[in-house]
């Protein structure tokens, strides 16, 4: 059936959007699916690699350059979606190669075979994600509602929820019943997305550009993709300092600070509860201060905390970092798609690909300069450089914001 656009009162909020459509519905449930099942399962990998099939740990270590490949992916799905307008059928199409993907870590008997499946089938099956917010972006396109943008930020709290319990669940699981059970169930996890969204189809809220059949529909010209290419490389700095952080924060607070595991776990589960109460305020925030000064905002915010990591060695010190890193992604993780998206109207699918394939980017960059800074500069010190980071971050997007790329 072809998805309609809401046709509820134009006082209607955004959570009553997303309960009256069967689109924002699904969607939201097939989110948290998504995150749920890659986050149980992305801690394990290393665990996996070295525990089940042998490998050395630097060469386990390696496996997350498999991410590399992912904004590739992206972009070729990206593509592909805006020359034909086939959201769904292509989300459908990834989640299913995520569902395969990950059966295939479970059966996984030899250590090549987790690569290949990481740079190759999971590539793609991330595109899943970027696909349903592009046809979340094609409906609200079609509304005459004033919410569009704060249904974006419920829907992103569903993908939220699930990265927050995801790490619970999949170590709960692999302690009971096994590493490659844990593989399983998020592969279940992936092909379960696709139920809540049924035979449902969204068109395009635009018609290609192309005048041939043949043409693709995405820009021609790589000065179209400036902005977008431009935004995202300065997302990736800010993002980079994440990998670093879950690398090496825990350590520092364990053999330097001294600080008791209860209160080392509290303070992880700071950032996460901070982004879940600021993400519904964010679009609200963004309309008064601007979103891309916004953004600016909390790229300080990431500086900020970075040198409250590096520099205030207490129990205090690492909570007020964690509480300012859950303002930077109780923001980012709303608006930054939704900036992609208008930086690139005429393809909106290649710019959510894009920026949304673009973590695995930063995850590659982050553990590799962690890596060599963590031997060069130490504890803590290796933390002045995702302060470094998203210092250059601040500075590009206050120059987007001053030249007003978006409106």
């Amino acid at each position: 059936m072809e998805v309609q656009s809401s046709t509820t009162s134009s006082r209607a909020t955004a959570l009553q959007q997303v309960w009256a459509s069967p689109l924002y519905r699904g969607a939201t449930l097939a989110l948290f699916l998504s995150g749920l099942g890659t986050s149980a399962s992305l801690p394990q990998i290393v665990v996996f690699l070295v525990k089940e099939l042998g490998t050395s740990l630097p060469v386990a270590g390696l496996y997350y350059l498999t991410g590399l490949a992912a904004p590739v992916a992206g972009y070729l799905v990206g593509s592909y979606s805006d020359r034909t307008g086939r959201r769904l059928g292509l989300f459908r199409l990834c989640a299913l190669a995520g569902a395969l993907g990950w059966a295939g870590f479970a059966v996984s008997n030899a250590p090549w075979i987790p690569f290949v499946i990481g740079a190759v089938v999971l590539g793609f099956s991330g595109s899943a994600t970027s696909q349903l917010f592009t046809a979340i972006h094609d409906d609200l396109s079609r509304s005459v509602e004033g919410a569009n943008e704060s249904v974006v930020a419920i829907v992103r709290i569903a993908l939220t929820a699930g990265w927050v319990v995801g790490p619970f669940l999949g170590a709960w699981l692999a302690a009971e019943t096994g590493l490659r059970t844990m593989f399983w169930a998020t592969a279940i996890c992936f092909l379960a997305q696709i139920i809540p969204l049924g035979t449902m189809q969204v068109s395009a809220s635009h018609k290609p550009r192309a005048s041939h059949a043949t043409d693709v529909a995405t820009p021609t010209h790589l000065s179209d993709m400036l902005p977008l290419l431009a935004f995202t490389g300065l997302y990736i700095l800010v993002y980079a300092g994440e990998p670093i952080k879950y690398g090496f924060l825990l350590l520092y607070m364990e053999q330097q600070l001294g600080i008791e595991p209860g209160v080392r776990g509290a303070v992880i589960g700071t950032q996460p509860l901070i982004e879940l109460l600021l993400m519904p305020f964010s679009v609200m925030l963004a309309r008064r201060i601007g979103t891309l000064w916004l953004m600016c905002m909390a790229a300080a915010f990431g500086v900020v905390a970075n040198l409250c990591f590096a520099a205030w060695p207490s129990a205090i010190g690492m909570f007020v970092g964690q509480i300012l890193m859950g303002g930077v992604w109780g923001l980012y993780m709303v608006l930054g798609l939704i900036v992609a998206q208008r930086l690139l109207p005429n393809a909106v699918a290649t710019a959510s690909a894009i920026f949304m394939s673009s973590s695995a980017l930063a995850s590659a960059l982050g553990g590799g300069v962690g890596g060599v800074g963590v031997a060069y500069l130490g504890l803590p010190n290796v933390f002045y450089l995702p302060a470094a980071f998203s210092l250059v971050a601040v500075v590009g997007l206050a120059v987007m914001a001053r030249r007003g790329v978006i409106r």
